[in-house]
């Protein structure tokens, strides 16, 4: 292709040199006529030449362009055939590879083959040899069901009777000796714990009643306060929500209220009103009004100060206003905000005792009974009703779940949710903490010595310790030293499951035996 283009360019050339030939011709005629011949032979001489000489030179660059083409074709083919034959060598290499596997296996199929036939041979003789031997084991029961003249079926009720009675009797033994280890290891460091967490807070108690009483400086005061047709008793009443009770008790009002709040207002605001000696209707609301701004900067104050106290931080500010209320909240005659703080300084310390963060446990116990703040405006459980208001004002997941299953309302999940059932347990259930109905009280007491009763062998049961403790008289010739103590057990579970109580009961079983003779 590289020649044709060579020869379409010569050919180009040689007619080039025509057109230019004939035009100088024309011309030298019209100037030379008789010149114009010679010149234009010339002209055409010497575009041939030049025509050949590129003729010439095409060729020879045609030759090169081919040559070169050869030279790249061999070398090509040169480094495919090596290629083809490093592959086929690989082939070769591999065909050998397999030609020797297979050997192997062949001869690895004879050696299964004859280990195949040994081992059916083995089975035959094995199984020849169990005969011969269940022979021999059915002879020998036959002789020692003759010799001892009970079946077999009978004798083997009665050894897995007494295997079952030996059982028992190890497994009391064992349950009495771990039990006994675990509870002396536990109760130890519990005991720990519990006393130096007791010993390093040391909290007060305000016994909160239904009820306030105001001191009057005379009786004469009485009448002032009940006003003209009792309109300032009513106005003090309707501004408070708050009953006044006025009876023959001297120098006193008793005030009456479900609410503390309304009550320490209406406390205050007659404190006022009668320090003040001005107490008309008008009077009336105005105190109360400004005594009512002054308990809620009072309640921020206090909720303020317990975080400080407490040591912990970035609680909500609707949060520490509910800690706050929580100062005129009692559960039991117990201050709710006192108890509050004393759980949160217990469950710090426990927590640096177990090495836990102790911030975090101190904010679980300053906000576990915040719900005790809005329990009689929103239905429900407190603990549960604090895990809401937790969770709607920013708390952590673990700080609600802490919070709601601390009365076991869920299931306790962390070690932050056991540090405040025992440090609420604590601070509730110490002597003089709380105090309870004496009915619901000797129900209680009533309850635990009845369920002891019911289990047979118990002859008498007595709840002593203020309901902290149950003794129990089992009967000596029905018990053993080890069935007394899977009654014990028992009864123990019983009590968990059908009573509810503050603390722990200590349930003791005993088991004694007397030898009575006369002398005579």
């Amino acid at each position: 292709m590289l020649v044709t283009q060579l020869v379409i360019v010569a050919l180009t050339g040689i007619i080039a040199g025509a057109v230019i030939g004939f035009i100088v011709r024309k011309k030298m005629a019209e100037k030379k006529v008789d010149s114009a011949e010679d010149y234009s032979r010339k002209v055409i001489s010497e575009a041939s030449k030049q025509a050949e000489t590129i003729r010439k030179e095409a060729r020879l660059q045609a030759k090169d362009k081919l040559y070169q083409m050869k030279l790249d074709f061999e070398e090509e083919t040169r480094l495919r055939r090596k290629e083809l034959q490093g592959q086929e060598r690989r082939l070769f290499q591999k065909e050998d590879t397999l030609d020797k596997k297979m050997a192997q296996l062949e001869q690895r199929e004879s050696l299964i083959g004859k280990k195949e036939v040994s081992l059916a041979n083995r089975e035959k003789d094995i199984g020849k040899k169990e005969g011969e031997f269940n022979s021999l084991i059915e002879e020998e029961r036959r002789k020692l069901e003759r010799i001892g003249g009970i079946s077999a079926a009978e004798a083997k009720e009665m050894l897995i009777s007494s295997m079952e009675s030996e059982a028992r009797h190890e497994a009391s033994k064992l349950i009495k000796r771990i039990e006994a280890e675990t509870k002396e290891i536990s109760n130890r460091k519990a005991q720990e714990i519990l006393t130096l967490a007791i010993k390093r807070y040391a909290g007060e108690y305000v016994a909160e009643e239904s009820v306030s009483v105001v001191n009057l400086p005379n009786d004469e005061m009485k009448g002032r306060i009940i006003g003209r047709e009792g309109r300032n008793i009513r106005a003090l009443e309707a501004a408070t929500g708050i009953d006044l009770i006025i009876d023959d008790t001297p120098e006193a009002v008793v005030l009456s209220g479900f609410n503390p709040i309304r009550r320490e207002v209406a406390k205050v605001a007659l404190e006022r009103l009668i320090e003040d000696g001005r107490i008309h209707p008008a009077r009336i609301e105005e105190v109360v009004e400004r005594v009512t701004r002054e308990v809620e900067t009072d309640i921020k104050e206090t909720g303020e100060q317990a975080t400080f106290d407490i040591g912990v931080h970035g609680i909500h500010p609707e949060l520490v206003k509910l800690i706050g209320r929580l100062k005129y909240r009692a559960s039991y005659a117990q201050n709710v905000l006192q108890h509050s703080i004393e759980v949160a300084f217990l469950c710090g310390i426990m927590a640096s005792e177990l090495r836990v963060d102790p911030k975090q446990a101190k904010r679980i116990g300053l906000l576990h009974d915040i719900g005790k703040a809005v329990n009689h405006e929103v239905e429900g459980v407190h603990a549960l009703i604090g895990a809401d208001l937790a969770r709607k004002y920013g708390e952590s997941d673990q700080v609600v779940h802490a919070i709601s299953s601390h009365h076991e309302d869920i299931q306790a999940t962390s070690v932050m949710d056991i540090l405040l059932q025992a440090a609420d347990t604590l601070s509730g259930a110490r002597p003089g903490a709380r105090r309870e109905m004496f009915e619901s009280y000797v129900k209680r007491l009533e309850d635990m010595e009845r369920i002891a009763s019911s289990f047979k062998g118990v002859s008498k049961s007595y709840a002593i310790q203020a309901g902290r403790e149950l003794r129990i008289m089992v009967e000596s010739d029905n018990v053993d030293d080890f069935e007394s103590t899977m009654i014990c057990r028992e009864i123990a579970k019983k009590i968990e499951k059908d009573l509810t109580y503050p603390g722990q009961i200590k349930v003791t079983v005993i088991r004694e035996t007397r030898a009575t003779e006369y002398a005579k």
